[in-house]
């Protein structure tokens, strides 16, 4: 995660107190292009570090300041309780989605992992 990427008044202690860990997940969510995904155990595996469940907390504490939306459920199901703000983000960017049964709650699309799950690819490669 870029200092740039922070408020201002929040880069020294921020950066300070974050733990070297989740500075590299970060790094890989913002890496992910816009309109693609990588899951929680997606970026676990990336980093060959850690799980889906150490991900998803990191994502949890600090993933505020970075594309959050991009790291996901292996399911495609949306972050419960930021649903919305997600899809205006995937909407904007073009993610992939598939519409929502009438049977899911709230009718809301899921991603389309087949299509918009990223690897990694050319743009990760060399950085660690």
């Amino acid at each position: 995660m870029s200092e740039e990427s922070l408020p201002e008044d929040a880069r020294a202690e921020y950066t300070d107190a974050l733990p070297e860990y989740a500075e590299r997940v970060l790094d890989v969510a913002e890496m992910i292009p816009p309109g693609r995904v990588m899951t929680y155990g997606d970026v676990a595996e990336w980093l060959e570090e850690g799980g889906p469940r150490q991900v998803g907390r990191v994502m949890a504490l600090y993933g505020g300041a970075v594309p959050w939306w991009r790291v996901v459920r292996a399911d495609g199901v949306l972050l419960p309780g930021h649903e919305q703000v997600a899809m205006a983000q995937y909407r904007a960017e073009g993610t992939p989605l598939k519409e929502a049964s009438r049977a899911a709650e709230g009718h809301l699309p899921r991603i389309d992992m087949r299509r918009a799950r990223w690897d990694g690819g050319e743009r990760a490669k060399g950085h660690t």
